[in-house]
């Protein structure tokens, strides 16, 4: 898109956007189950954010590599072979290389790493609040939710404190053997939602399981095939005169 301007005293717009990833690899148990990132909830975004003209910085806890799930397809293997996306994922940032003033929003996908060591990252809970605090839009898809239950604003208050939040339900959790029935977790993203304030939506509590719902400058959704949709999303309400 193209933004234009009637005066050269108006502010130039931001035109970067934070990616938070893990730089987690399996569980920590003797099956190795796995806690990548899952590529289909961060190729498409940085698809999306990068064809409107936005540039995409990366960071995990550590820095450096970060580490996928999933063959790429479609949507992921463009980004990967024409923007620029392998480069990136490769040479994260490190918290202390971000300033937060210089993005108008932050994304985080979901495979399981995220609720291991960004949850916990004192540095990036501080990050997306900073951004968020400063008018910024914080994205989520998937288990990306996991990235902002605990974020604390200045005020002390929870980020997600009051606001509809998507993400995966327990019941979901400790049915499936992907983390053996959910006991590997660090924690259960409804229960952590609730408990931190948040109205936590699932498939269970809304009518599509794809929908994305904005909440404060918040957007989120469970469903991967819509973390596209997140970017998107993302990308309206930061052109648009009133944030929701």
């Amino acid at each position: 898109f193209t933004v234009l301007f009637t005066s050269n005293t108006k502010a130039e717009p931001k035109k970067k956007i934070l990616i938070v990833a893990s730089n987690m690899l399996d569980m920590g148990d003797p099956e190795k189950h796995e806690a990548r990132n899952d590529l289909f909830e961060y190729a498409p975004p940085y698809h999306v954010f990068v064809s409107h003209g936005y540039e995409v910085d990366i960071v995990s806890p550590q820095g450096g590599k970060v580490q996928f799930m999933r063959e790429p397809l479609g949507i992921s293997s463009y980004a990967i072979k024409y923007q620029g996306f392998t480069g990136k994922t490769e040479n994260t940032l490190t918290p202390e290389e971000v300033v937060p003033s210089n993005y108008w929003g932050v994304y985080s996908g979901g495979g399981y790493g995220v609720m291991f060591d960004v949850a916990s990252n004192a540095e990036l809970q501080s990050i997306i609040a900073k951004i968020y605090e400063a008018g910024g839009i914080v994205g989520v898809g998937g288990h990306g939710s996991a990235s902002i239950v605990n974020v604390k604003l200045s005020t002390g208050d929870y980020l997600v404190e009051g606001k509809k939040v998507a993400g995966f339900p327990n019941a979901t959790e400790t049915s499936k053997p992907w983390a053996k029935q959910g006991t590997l977790l660090p924690f259960l993203i409804e229960d952590q939602l609730n408990k931190n304030g948040a109205i936590a939506l699932n498939k269970e509590t809304i009518e599509d399981k794809s929908a994305v719902i904005i909440d404060q400058r918040v957007v989120s959704t469970m469903f991967l095939p819509s973390a596209a949709l997140v970017a998107k999303e993302m990308i309206i309400l930061n052109n648009s005169d009133s944030k929701r």
